[in-house]
């Protein structure tokens, strides 16, 4: 793979980045897409559907208009483009706003990246994600992405036969709702910790499932995996903790395997040199500001967790989801 060739320019882009990105978040964070909407309105009419101040509002819409986020007419009234109508405005259903939320929750602690690769120390603590706003964006930016990846990817495995499937640390059971809606010979259970249990129920009955897939109480890191599946997905929940607390939960998810059953494993996963892809390796840095051990695992590194457990048949799926993701297949074997 070829390296980047940096010029004086790229480098200066790059360090001053942030600035587009602090841009994006405070329209997010004011929802100047969601108030322009279908129409196009001047900077005097967006600023008092918003409360803000015009002068103030015009710089910000021009800067989202220099970035292509608006578009601006002649007679200097702004309009959305039809990808921040899509992504950004609150009334679509593909809105991507809790993410940019949960994002923006985050800046503060990138901020300090230095420190924590000085300390080997985390910068931020759980309740970073645990309180009011944060975990709204924090869970909603979850569902949202899950929501663009889980429809597709449920009609793309094939679970013919299967009848119970485990969705391990399953926040609201959006791949397990998605998996079932696709397999309506199989019902489904969410284990997760009881603080979601109420987004999970709700967005289970959103769904009318409420029949078919049940929420369990549980901590995986300190408790066994009651009951028998024949399906579990463990989707992003490795990357939160280190290399021998995932052996564990993987023995543990193995373990609560039929034989013959099957595991699937969905993270950010990184070459087996560690260094590629881009975001993988960005992510780790987010796991070591704000967790003790967590980081992206490689290929090579999930396997070796699976197989440890007692899992045959370890292979790649040809999925590849937004962000480098990708999930690593495995059967149970006792």
């Amino acid at each position: 793979m070829h390296a980047l060739q940096w010029g004086l320019g790229q480098i200066l882009e790059l360090s001053g980045y942030y600035w587009k990105t602090c841009t994006l978040h405070a329209g997010v964070k004011l929802d100047v897409f969601t108030a322009i909407g279908e129409e196009k309105l001047a900077a005097a009419d967006t600023a008092r559907k918003l409360g803000v101040d015009q002068r103030a509002l015009a710089m910000l819409l021009d800067a989202l208009t220099a970035m292509g986020l608006l578009s601006k007419s002649e007679d200097g009234r702004y309009s959305n483009t039809p990808e921040s109508l899509d992504f950004l405005s609150k009334e679509s259903p593909r809105y991507i706003g809790f993410m940019i939320m949960h994002h923006h929750h985050l800046v503060d602690s990138w901020s300090q990246l230095d420190k924590a690769v000085r300390t080997g120390r985390p910068v931020r603590g759980r309740a970073a994600i645990d309180e009011g706003e944060r975990r709204e964006s924090f869970l909603m930016g979850m569902f949202n992405l899950a929501m663009s990846i889980a429809p597709g990817l449920a009609k793309s495995v094939d679970l013919s036969g299967r009848r119970h499937f485990l969705d391990l640390g399953g926040g609201p059971g959006t791949y397990a709702i998605q998996f079932c809606l696709n397999n309506p010979q199989m019902r489904g259970t969410v284990y997760d910790l009881p603080t979601t249990r109420p987004f999970a129920e709700k967005t289970i009955a959103g769904f009318g499932l409420s029949d078919r897939i049940d929420f369990m109480d549980g901590d995986y890191l300190k408790e066994d995996i009651k009951g028998s599946y024949d399906v579990v997905w463990l989707s992003q929940i490795l990357h939160g903790e280190g290399f021998e607390e995932c052996r564990m939960i993987v023995k543990k998810a193995v373990a609560a395997l039929e034989p013959g059953g099957l595991i699937m494993v969905h993270e950010f996963i990184l070459d087996n040199t560690m260094d590629h892809p881009l975001f993988p390796a960005l992510f780790s840095l987010n796991m070591l500001l704000g967790t003790d051990r967590g980081q992206s695992y490689s290929e090579a590194q999930i396997s070796d967790m699976l197989a440890d457990a007692g899992a045959c048949e370890i292979r790649r799926l040809p999925f590849r989801g937004p962000n480098d993701s990708g999930i690593i297949a495995a059967t149970a074997g006792h």
